[in-house]
């Protein structure tokens, strides 16, 4: 029944949405609040806070279909859910809870937002982070730069990784996730980036001089940014497997329909041989990713650990999704390469895929790590 209200919502409000937001570069903010009737929003909020307070499985399967409908609505909804609320709802006080899960839940104060990646480093959290917050009296006062954030043009707060021991011996425990309210003095939400893809997802980067927050607005105590950015990754890429998945499914959906529509020599070209090959490893191979995410999803439910589970899941969706949306513009021949047809969007959305939430490389390092050495 979930699955079913979350598909037919995907199907009306934003599918038929979904080229008009990716040529003009922008998310539809009508949809927010419908988005938040529906419970899209509130997937990692307890329902005490507002929140739907859904299982993991059926949070990856409204993912899913969301990414069957429009990659960078669903993109901004994964990336709110997984990055933005996550970490206020698993790691925050009474207090911030109560502040900021309400409204990011309904969307009536705008989507959640997460700021890791710096322009001089993607993957290397530990190294990369040269955003520095220095407690002076009883507010952090925080400088540097991030990158390629999501969401955060329409956030009321960030939740910002930051550097708040400067000790070199600090090592992990040298970082914090502090809250920062997007319209405090100092930070610049710079334009948004132009991107091959999931273009409806608003993308910036930022600039931190001199912003000054509470001291209580840091997540639990200082040290802990590393440890809960990396469990936050780890439903992140739950989440991002989900959308690739349906990605794939709507790439491998249209390339199905026009195989039985388009004729060549003679008969539909779903009868020859070549593309009912193609159509064939691609059924199988959605079907296994779904699986993995599910798998995954559902490890995470039981408080089970499922780091290397949802790398595997990301990993394998991802390079899967890509795969079938370019068998399927093959599929479709020119008209596969026209804007005429979706699967060139959705090609160029799943490209991000393996990228956003930690590359297939990373993927194969958290795997291999945990395969070999634990």
């Amino acid at each position: 029944m979930w699955r079913q209200a979350v598909h037919e919502f995907a199907a009306k409000e934003v599918r038929s949405k979904a080229a008009e937001m990716d040529a003009n570069a922008r998310l539809d903010e009508g949809l927010i609040p419908k988005m938040g009737a529906l419970g899209l929003l509130g997937l990692n909020v307890p329902e005490a806070y507002g929140g739907a307070g859904v299982d993991a499985l059926s949070a990856a399967i409204a993912i899913e279909e969301m990414g069957w409908a429009c990659g960078g609505t669903a993109l901004s909804v994964a990336a709110h859910n997984s990055l933005g609320c996550f970490p206020i709802a698993a790691f925050g006080n009474e207090e911030q809870k109560k502040r900021w899960l309400p409204g990011l839940a309904t969307g009536e104060t705008g989507l959640g937002s997460l700021a890791l990646t710096e322009p001089g480093g993607g993957s290397d959290l530990l190294g990369g982070v040269r955003t520095r917050a220095v407690l002076e009296g009883d507010e952090w006062v925080i400088n540097g730069s991030k990158a390629w954030i999501t969401n955060v043009s329409l956030a009321p707060v960030v939740v910002t990784l930051c550097r708040t021991d400067p000790d070199p011996e600090a090592g992990s425990r040298s970082m914090s996730l502090i809250l920062v309210p997007t319209d405090t003095p100092g930070l610049h939400i710079h334009p948004p980036e132009k991107k091959m893809g999931v273009r409806a997802s608003p993308t910036h980067a930022l600039t931190f001089e001199d912003v000054c927050v509470p001291r209580e607005n840091v997540l639990q105590e200082p040290g802990r940014g590393l440890y809960q950015a990396l469990q936050t990754l780890d439903g992140g890429r739950v989440g991002i497997g989900a959308l690739a998945v349906g990605l794939a499914q709507a790439a491998f959906e249209e390339a199905a329909r026009y195989a039985r529509q388009r004729q060549a020599f003679g008969k539909p070209i779903a009868r020859h041989q070549a593309i009912q090959f193609m159509l064939a490893d691609a059924a199988t191979q959605i079907e296994a990713a779904r699986f993995l995410v599910y798998r995954a999803a559902w490890l995470k439910e039981q408080g089970l650990p499922y780091t290397k589970e949802a790398a595997m899941a990301k990993l394998f969706a991802t390079e899967m999704a890509e795969k079938v949306c370019r068998d399927a513009i093959q599929v479709l021949g020119s008209y596969g390469y026209s804007q005429e047809y979706p699967v060139e969007r959705i090609y160029r959305d799943a490209r991000l895929m393996t990228i956003g939430e930690g590359t297939s490389e990373i993927q194969r390092l958290v795997i291999g790590r945990r395969v070999l050495f634990e």
